[in-house]
């Protein structure tokens, strides 16, 4: 089993655990080995087959090693067997509705006998939802609406979550007898944020054999098909993996055309047929049948007298126009990257102290990087208020004396109160390197009232970043309602920067956002909301999505020398 698919199987255990009203401590011991698991870099079964001790991981205990291991060998995890003969499965889906949470899901089953999401569903409709202490008819709304959003993302896999499942199986794919080559494709090798199914090609002597053993993979929950050419697969996460043999003569049309996008496929085949010829997932082919090319991307491209376009780009956004006139940009990439400006420690809710995340952004090569932890307001976060911040800037001021190869940022992440009034007060923002707004409360306001909230909040003067600006989380909660163009316009006013938080789980603004942002000629911060030193990883993230609008090097923010970043922070331009 990949990470993934263990991290999945600690999760619903530690969700069925307190909706059973388990130990809460052994509750979170799930959860947090769940994390663990998933951030790691090496898969769990490559660490037990190295008879590596899985209990010198953080957060992994005896017991949950044993567990680890069992799911390893067998694919199942007992205690979650055992714990749903009690407890509806189901229920694990209810809980993941905005409004609901473990212990309303725990009321509707033993009240209602809401066992999953369509039961709850027809509660609601019926009004029976309303009709219970602690709900009424406004929580019944938002659990409805909640219902059509989370059934609208759950088919989705986030990006991050895609990668973990993706990069073992390619892997296993290459080390197969004859497999000459293995690459993905589709919106996953497009780096769009969440991915539908996964498309995977592959060169090899024996398509037949590499079906069968992509079929026979633990993971894998159901063949759906296989044949000498295609196999289909459902793993037990729920991601449909589609594995097509092709000849390598024609590997490069067949990865063009699986990568897509469609409206880009249909634009590439006009301009093909534009000039007599054809093009299909075998080659690129005259009027007469002669192939011109197919074996690489690149000679596909070239032969249709187009730059070859990176895959971020292929939406047909006028990338084709912009190849045939030698107009696309250089994109970002993350050795362009000089530093990170989002990122928390253990003065707030960080898991790392400021010292280790020093250390790991040392060791990313980065010039400088901006320590931001959370305001007070967030109070379940250690958030700090003046007189933390004080005790803070007092250990900085001792680490920043033995850390001379990197520059500290001193910053904080500051809370948008309900009027767009700040979290912190004027003389303290003033003392700050860099000012990080955002909001973590009052999602429903409605949209004037939260645009002028934001605005409000940006148009301070010492404000320079406007942090995740939708609040979306991918597979969970939409954005608040926003009206972006009066925040952007707002924003360039005041020479505030919008950020691509990077962290998987957001990856907030989104790509066509950004494209608006940009087009208004805003600068672009990309960081990574890292609470951990793995996290600051993800930055990867955010230069994909910064790619996926078109943007170069210089219209980000943290590509820039300390310097300029310096007079960029304090409105100099």
């Amino acid at each position: 089993m990949t990470n993934v698919d263990l991290a999945r199987l600690l999760g619903r255990l530690a969700a069925l655990s307190e909706l059973a009203e388990d130990n809460p401590f052994r509750v979170r011991a799930y959860r947090r080995a769940a994390r663990t698991v998933l951030e790691l870099e090496e898969q769990i079964a490559d660490l037990l087959e190295r008879g590596v001790d899985l209990t010198e991981l953080p957060g992994i205990g005896k017991d949950i090693a044993r567990k680890l291991a069992t799911m390893v060998e067998s694919g199942r995890l007992p205690d979650l067997d055992a714990l749903a003969e009690t407890v509806p499965i189901g229920l694990i889906e209810v809980t993941e509705v905005q409004g609901v949470g473990p212990k309303r899901a725990r009321t509707l089953w033993q009240a209602l006998g809401v066992r999953d999401l369509t039961e709850l569903q027809r509660a609601a409709e019926r009004g029976a939802v309303a009709e219970l202490d602690g709900f009424g008819a406004a929580s019944q709304a938002k659990i409805l609406a909640g219902i059509e959003a989370h059934r609208r993302h759950a088919r989705r896999l986030r990006l991050g979550d895609a990668d973990a499942v993706v990069r073992p199986l390619l892997e296993r794919l290459r080390a197969l007898p004859g497999v000459q080559r293995a690459e993905a494709a589709g919106s996953y090798r497009r780096r769009r944020e969440t991915v539908g199914d996964l498309d995977l090609l592959v060169v090899a002597e024996d398509g037949r054999a590499v079906g069968e053993a992509l079929a026979a993979m633990t993971g894998v929950e159901e063949v759906l098909g296989s044949g000498d050419t295609r196999t289909s697969v459902r793993l037990q996460g729920g991601l449909q993996v589609d594995l097509r043999v092709v000849p390598p003569e024609s590997f490069g049309a067949a990865w063009m055309y699986f990568t897509g996008s469609k409206d880009h496929n249909v634009a590439l085949r006009q301009a093909a047929v534009g000039r007599g010829w054809r093009l299909n997932e075998y080659g690129l082919y005259e009027g007469g049948g002669r192939r011109l090319a197919g074996a690489d991307e690149r000679e596909v491209f070239a032969a249709l007298e187009l730059d070859w376009i990176p895959p971020e780009l292929r939406e047909h956004r006028g990338e084709i126009e912009a190849a045939r006139e030698h107009r696309l940009p250089a994109l970002v990439a993350v050795d362009d990257i000089r530093g990170d400006l989002h990122m928390h420690s253990t003065w707030s809710d960080g898991k790392n102290s400021v010292r280790e995340m020093m250390e790991a952004c040392e060791r990313r090569g980065y010039a400088y990087m901006a320590l931001t932890d959370h305001s007070q307001a967030l109070r379940m976060t250690g958030g700090l208020d003046a007189e933390k911040l004080a005790r803070q800037f007092e250990e900085l001021d001792a680490i920043t004396a033995e850390r001379p190869g990197i520059t500290l940022l001193r910053g904080l992440e500051v809370d948008i109160l309900k009027e767009g009034e700040l979290d912190l007060d004027d003389a303290w923002l003033a003392r700050l390197d860099i000012v990080l707004v955002s909001v973590h409360s009052l999602f429903d306001l409605d949209r004037d009232r939260q645009t002028e909230r934001v605005v409000r909040a940006v148009s301070h003067p010492e404000v320079n970043v406007l942090a995740h600006p939708t609040g979306r989380l991918l597979g969970e909660r939409d954005g608040y309602d926003l009206d972006l163009d009066a925040v952007f316009d707002a924003c360039l006013a005041n020479g505030v920067a919008v950020e691509i938080n990077a962290a998987p789980e957001r990856l907030d603004l989104n790509d066509v956002h950004v494209l608006a942002a940009r087009h208004r000629g805003l600068i672009v911060s990309i960081g990574t909301d890292a609470h951990r030193v793995r996290q600051l990883d993800s930055m990867r993230f955010g230069v994909e999505q910064a790619r996926r609008a078109w943007l170069p090097a210089e219209a980000v923010l943290n590509t820039r020398p300390l310097d300029e970043v310096r007079r960029f922070l304090a409105k100099g331009g």
